[in-house]
């Protein structure tokens, strides 16, 4: 995107970008602890699997409810106090979670989790623009990568700090469940939810903290409405966002490669527990999976674009994503689990490539384009509970474990479709070639 905002290059752009650097490990870590809350709530609210991803819908469905309120947001507030501003709400989110502890009641559990998902799409939709431009043009690629390791470093964390709370003794505590009363249940279950308010008051207090250290940071604020004279002039024959087809794929690519990695990365515990991998042992595979994601971001920076161009990236990503997928569904557990876990490597480069190929050539429609492509991030809320909802229909006709393991064949048309992006769908209605990365 071309702007004619700009950081003055005069001052140093090292303590923003590491301002910047924390929203995004806070992305990261409120993001990925829903792979620990799933069955977490799932033993503590008594729910089935379809249910317990529920956690994911109400999460990500923020990011489409959310895209116009938090352009609106920050027309109001600007890009920096925009950011705390989604501080703020993800905070509010979290405070929910002590009623909703003390009660037990998993309605509440998922208004918290939409209210920190829209916090989150503010805070993105404030953040992504402002690294973008905070310092030269040419290192905006670098920039933005080393955004993605603070995110996902902060997704290996954060299912290790969460798990080892409210997961800890969690074997011993589901097989003494079964010996209970229905009262003494009731009871158990009660301290079980309750686990979860000493996490979530520290993280309220962390963002609280770090809005108003935000607030009142030497943040310069910038201006996005204004276009370079080119820019403006590119497509003066278009009317519409519809005229851009590989911008419609693209968002279709995104929305389904969303879904593809929050299900590697957030049913992989529920996976290991199905093949009786004690909960104690298996809430570490989360982390696995992001921390495969953090050695692709850096392949990634090593690598695009002096070896392997964006575009082709995405093309063995794709191809990679389909081959573990297919021998994580005919082989033993600890291979499969493995497949699953790797699926990490094979995401990690999809969401910045996918980026740059659909926007690039929009001219003036730039931005209604990134505002669609954050819309599809809501794709996270539609395949994991459809994935949990497999494993049900499944699971009496060939047991848990195995209808856990079948279930996965969902992510196969996933990265067909987006292996046939990254060869055709990117150049439909124009050709485009892109060499590095826009945003993250």
């Amino acid at each position: 995107m071309a702007q004619t905002a700009t950081i003055p290059q005069s001052k140093s752009t090292l303590g923003p970008t590491l301002i910047i650097g924390v929203l995004f490990f806070i992305f990261g870590f409120v993001t990925w602890l829903n792979s620990v809350l799933i069955p977490y709530l799932k033993i503590a609210c008594e729910l089935n699997t379809f249910q317990s991803y529920f956690v994911t819908s109400a999460f990500y469905i923020a990011y489409l409810l959310m895209a116009k309120p938090s352009a609106w947001l920050l027309n109001i507030f600007g890009f920096k106090n925009g950011m705390s501003v989604g501080l703020l709400l993800i905070a509010a989110g979290a405070l929910l979670f002590i009623p909703a502890a003390l009660t037990r009641t998993y309605a509440v559990f998922l208004i918290g989790l939409f209210v920190q998902g829209s916090g989150l799409a503010v805070l993105q939709s404030a953040s992504n623009p402002y690294i973008t431009i905070l310092g030269p043009p040419e290192s905006a690629a670098k920039r933005i990568s080393i955004m993605g390791i603070f995110n996902k470093c902060a997704g290996v964390l954060a299912p290790l700090a969460l798990g080892a709370v409210v997961l800890k003794d969690i074997d011993g505590f589901t097989e003494k469940l079964t010996s209970l009363s229905p009262a003494e249940k009731i009871a158990e279950l009660n301290e079980l939810a309750s686990r979860v308010i000493l996490p979530y008051v520290i993280i309220v207090v962390v963002l609280v903290i770090l809005a108003i250290l935000i607030y009142f940071s030497g943040l310069p604020e910038i201006d996005t409405d204004k276009e370079d004279e080119a820019v403006a002039a590119a497509n003066s024959n278009k009317t519409s966002i519809t005229q851009f087809p590989h911008l419609i794929l693209g968002v279709v690519a995104l929305f389904v490669y969303v879904g593809a990695e929050v299900i590697a990365g957030d049913s992989i515990i529920g996976y290991g527990g199905a093949h009786n991998i004690p909960l104690s042992t298996s809430k570490y595979f989360a982390s696995g999976t992001l921390a495969c994601m953090v050695i692709g971001y850096i392949a990634g920076i090593l690598f695009i674009p002096k070896y392997i161009s964006q575009q082709k990236a995405l093309v063995y990503s794709a191809i990679l994503g389909a081959v573990l997928t297919i021998v994580a569904l005919v082989t033993p557990k600890y291979i499969s689990i493995a497949c699953i876990a790797l699926l990490g490597l094979a995401n990690s480069l999809m969401w910045p490539a996918l980026w740059p190929l659909a926007l690039a050539g929009l001219g003036r429609f730039t931005k209604i384009g990134s505002s669609l492509l954050v819309m599809g991030i809501a794709g996270a809320a539609v395949f994991p509970p459809i994935y949990g909802l497999l494993i049900d229909v499944i699971k009496p006709a060939y047991g848990l474990a195995e209808a856990s393991q079948l279930s996965y064949w969902i992510l196969i048309p996933i990265y067909l479709f987006i292996l046939y992006y990254a060869t055709a769908g990117y150049k439909a209605g124009k050709t485009v070639v892109v060499e590095k990365v826009v945003t993250i």
